[in-house]
């Protein structure tokens, strides 16, 4: 692998914040974002690349490449949290695997920007349908989970249909913005949209610099109750995003698929939920433990993706050029 590819995005500013965020909760600082902060923060940030992805999506044609890698993200989608939901079934109780297995098999906005912001670091571009793969990938790992659940406990509680449980997934607000955003993008006027330019694109790694500078307080606050599971889950945090990135690169190989785009798409298979999982979840399988699942989405996989993982897919791109 390549050290400069490592060592560049280790430096990483955006990085660097979320491990300051880390630091500052275990040396006990009184730092912190307000939680209305945060939160504005996130909805900039999923609304400055949903907007972006419809602007960039309106201007591509329907071709095969883009039906190719909308159909391997849903692929993505229903075949991660079955595989997942397997492999912890074996040391977890249902809940939990299930739980698991949906935060596995739908993404990360976060993981996704900031790969996006690793990809014009390295001076490469994406397809704005990609915006719509990471919105497609949301919702079918959470039924999915849910059906896992039901089907292998008996005891599971029956509230809640499949159509509540889509409701709740789609309506959740980091999903609603993302998008809301992506079809306003879509629909809204190009020489309009270069008036909101400044907000959308100028300011908007700042703000991912601070909002991950609040990841870090957070992972690391969860951190903490998440020791008592042991290594095992926290192996498996690690291995989960590797086997789902490696994947995306090697199946990618033999599609017409852009880089940026084989890029964009290992990230989104190998990344974890852990805003619209948990939201569901506390509907759907309130005995799963959400200090098992996000802690290791958010306190594991999220930091090893953008500190590890995207130098390593990259580098396996590069070896590993589309035969197409």
């Amino acid at each position: 692998m390549n050290a400069n590819i490592i060592i560049s995005n280790l430096t990483n500013p955006v990085l660097l914040f979320f491990i300051l965020g880390i630091f500052a909760t275990f040396l006990k600082s009184d730092l912190e974002i307000p939680p209305s902060s945060a939160k504005f923060i996130s909805l900039y940030l999923l609304f400055s690349i949903g907007f972006k992805g419809g602007q960039e999506l309106v201007h591509s044609e329907i071709n095969s490449q883009i039906i190719l890698t909308l159909l391997l993200a849903l692929i993505f989608s229903i075949v991660v949290p079955v595989y997942v939901f397997f492999l912890l079934k074996l040391r977890l109780n249902v809940y939990d695997a299930g739980a698991v297995a949906s935060a596995y098999g739908s993404v990360s906005a976060v993981t996704f920007i900031s790969a996006a912001s690793f990809l014009e670091m390295n001076n490469t571009s994406y397809g704005g349908h990609m915006v719509a793969a990471m919105a497609l990938m949301e919702a079918p790992a959470i039924v999915i989970g849910v059906i896992l659940i039901r089907k292998y406990d008996q005891s599971t509680t029956k509230s809640g249909s499949i159509k509540t449980i889509l409701h709740e997934a789609f309506t959740n607000g980091s999903v609603m913005m993302i998008l809301g955003s992506l079809v306003i993008g879509l629909i809204a006027d190009s020489k309009q949209a270069e008036g909101i330019k400044p907000f959308t694109s100028d300011i908007f790694k700042g703000f991912l610099a601070i909002f991950l500078l609040e990841m870090g307080m957070v992972a690391a606050k969860r951190f903490k109750a998440f020791v008592q599971y042991g290594w095992f889950v926290s192996l498996v945090s690690i291995i989960i995003p590797i086997i789902n990135g490696t994947a995306a690169v090697f199946i990618t190989t033999f599609g017409d698929i852009s880089t940026g785009d084989r890029f964009m798409l290992a990230i989104l298979a190998a990344s974890a939920s852990y805003i619209a999982v948990p939201a569901a979840m506390r509907l759907a399988a309130p005995k799963a433990d959400p200090g098992l699942y996000i802690p290791m989405a958010l306190g594991i996989s999220f930091p090893f993706n953008i500190s590890i993982g995207m130098p390593l897919y990259w580098m396996l791109i590069q070896a590993f050029p589309s035969t197409h």
